[in-house]
């Protein structure tokens, strides 16, 4: 009997393989998964930003979804960037016939400050996935984007309330001093914190191999505080290794 989790990554793709779809595939893999992908859309960037992005029709992707999950059935889901609302009821559809951790990774900007979200999509987020997700992970700003609170700590109590059973918020975005706290809110108990030696580089793909990490550990039989503690553990040693190929944000290097 195969043992090899598979998990469902749905994002975009990142020519320069800093985040999106090939960071999904190098995390799960280097934690022992197996990856199946769904592209939401494709996109023009580089290490610096996204210049434009071509989302996938959603007729198109609905065929993808139905003809992958008709031969493999994922052990765990992780969403990230999705590329238009139009793929929303697509996912919606899926999430709600799958039994198995979900791991949603609000993408709603590029490192660079290219809009992903649009409008509307921040909106859709909360009303339509949150409530279907074991766990979601924005950065501070994506969570008081969403949420519409001030303070990122309300803005993650926000999230659990609209639905989310979980809220793992990095704190990177907007860490000073010589370390990073991620924290981790459910809704019953008290955050966890974590604290991680602040990098000295600006990276590419860090939410991507977070996500992925935490769906796999998830996939694998984690807890969810194992799961988060571990899948950051692997983030931050990614991190640590990462490499500059071009002239912008550095890039994470995935392996165990």
């Amino acid at each position: 009997m195969n043992t090899v989790p598979s998990i469902l990554c749905i994002g975009g793709q990142d020519p320069t393989g800093g985040a999106g779809i090939q960071a999904d595939i190098e995390t799960v893999a280097a934690l022992g998964g197996h990856a199946l992908t769904l592209a939401t859309a494709l996109t023009v960037q580089d290490s610096h930003n996204i210049v434009a992005i071509r989302p996938t029709s959603a007729d198109f992707f609905s065929r993808q979804l139905e003809t992958l999950l008709g031969d493999i059935r994922p052990t765990a889901v992780k969403i990230g960037l999705l590329g238009s609302v139009e793929l929303v009821p697509v996912l919606v559809t899926l999430l709600h016939s799958f039994d198995g951790p979900v791991v949603l990774d609000p993408v709603l900007a590029a490192g660079g400050g290219f809009d992903l979200g649009g409008a509307s999509l921040g909106h859709i987020i909360v009303a339509e996935l949150l409530p279907l997700t074991t766990l979601v992970t924005p950065n501070r700003a994506e969570a008081r984007r969403l949420s519409g609170c001030k303070e990122s700590d309300q803005a993650a109590q926000w999230l659990l309330r609209a639905g989310a059973r979980a809220v793992l918020m990095t704190g990177a975005d907007e860490a000073e001093g010589d370390q990073v706290i991620n924290r981790l809110f459910r809704v019953e108990g008290p955050a966890k914190s974590f604290a991680w030696p602040r990098l000295p580089h600006h990276y590419h793909g860090s939410g991507c191999t977070l996500a992925s990490a935490c769906a796999t550990r998830l996939a694998l039989g984690d807890d969810l505080a194992t799961a988060a503690e571990r899948a950051q553990q692997f983030t931050w040693q990614a991190l640590r290794r990462a490499s500059r190929p071009g002239g912008g944000q550095w890039l994470p290097r995935r392996q165990t």
